[in-house]
């Protein structure tokens, strides 16, 4: 029998992940912005690339892309074929280089070369979801949205913080309950946080900075 837990504090939570997650290697997107590729171009590709991919793999791939090329106007003289063999570690590599294409084309045609810091025209492009857009968003503009992958979708929901079957409408919960100053670092603390500690399968509980308050949703086989 589990025991009995307090109520859950999401002030108190989040200062705790800060602490627990200092060991781990950041999340792929936040630490580019940290290594200076801070543009909402730059962070939507960087997302695009992390699709279905591991941030080990991801990572390499964007440095590898935007050592070649960073901007709209650079990357829309590469070919699809250029753009391939730097991102072949990547999942669905083949797909993302015509989509990256494009996306840098398009940016140069409409937009001057500079994406603006809009969700609307970020998910004009084939392929981009509220995730990636709100990730780019928040990190490249510090605009406030919650950008909600598999970790964030999963932790959230064992928690018991929110109740929601799918990432979509974890999303709406987590906007309407979450306080806004913590909207873009949901996300940075809860992808390492569920990479080492709040993992997909027999969960480290044991070593849980929250395990006072979680409740455990989900969970059978706790480590």
């Amino acid at each position: 029998m589990k025991a009995e837990k307090r109520p859950f504090d999401i002030e108190l939570a989040i200062e705790r992940i800060r602490e627990s997650v200092k060991p781990f290697p950041k999340a792929a997107m936040f630490e580019l912005f940290e290594d200076g590729y801070s543009s909402v171009f730059e962070q939507l590709i960087a997302c695009i690339l992390s699709i279905r991919t591991y941030d080990e793999v991801s990572l390499p791939c964007a440095r590898k892309l935007f050592a070649l090329a960073r901007t709209p106007q650079a990357i829309s003289q590469l070919s699809p074929e250029q753009i391939d063999a730097a991102i072949n570690q990547s999942t669905f590599h083949e797909a993302k280089a015509y989509q990256i294409l494009e996306i840098a084309r398009q940016t140069v045609e409409k937009y001057g070369g500079e994406l603006p810091c809009d969700e609307a025209v970020l998910l004009t492009f084939k392929g981009v979801g509220p995730k990636c857009a709100h990730l780019a968003l928040g990190i490249a503009c510090g605009l406030p949205t919650i950008s909600v992958d598999i970790h964030v979708h999963r932790v959230t929901n064992r928690w018991g913080y929110v109740q929601a079957s799918t990432p979509e409408k974890t999303l709406v919960k987590l906007e309407e309950k979450l306080p806004q100053e913590y909207w873009i670092e949901i996300n940075r603390l809860l992808v390492p946080f569920g990479k080492h500690i709040c993992t997909g399968t027999r969960p480290h509980c044991s070593t849980c900075p929250v395990l006072d308050m979680c409740q455990q949703v989900g969970v059978t086989a706790p480590r």
